[in-house]
């Protein structure tokens, strides 16, 4: 455990920090589940939310970048398959 005043604050913030960051990548993992499960007609309108939360991840450096452009470039491909299969 950490003796100094500033490094034990670090570690609480850290914490904190982890905590809120489990969060929102738990929160957006769901919610790309449930767009993958979603009809098309549902998932379209769902998918501009999602994929802001995308982006908020990888702006806050939760997800690379690179994943936060794979995964949008997945969910709108899949919702695309899904439209035409109708």
């Amino acid at each position: 455990m950490a003796n100094h005043k500033a490094t034990k604050k670090d570690a609480r913030q850290a914490a904190k920090r982890r905590d809120r960051n489990r969060y929102y990548g738990k929160t957006t993992r769901n919610a790309i589940r449930d767009i993958r499960v979603a009809g098309a007609t549902e998932a379209t309108e769902k998918l501009s939310s999602v994929e802001s939360m995308i982006d908020k991840l990888a702006k806050r450096g939760i997800i690379h970048r690179n994943k936060a452009a794979n995964l949008k470039s997945k969910l709108a491909k899949k919702i695309n398959s899904d439209k035409a299969a109708k």
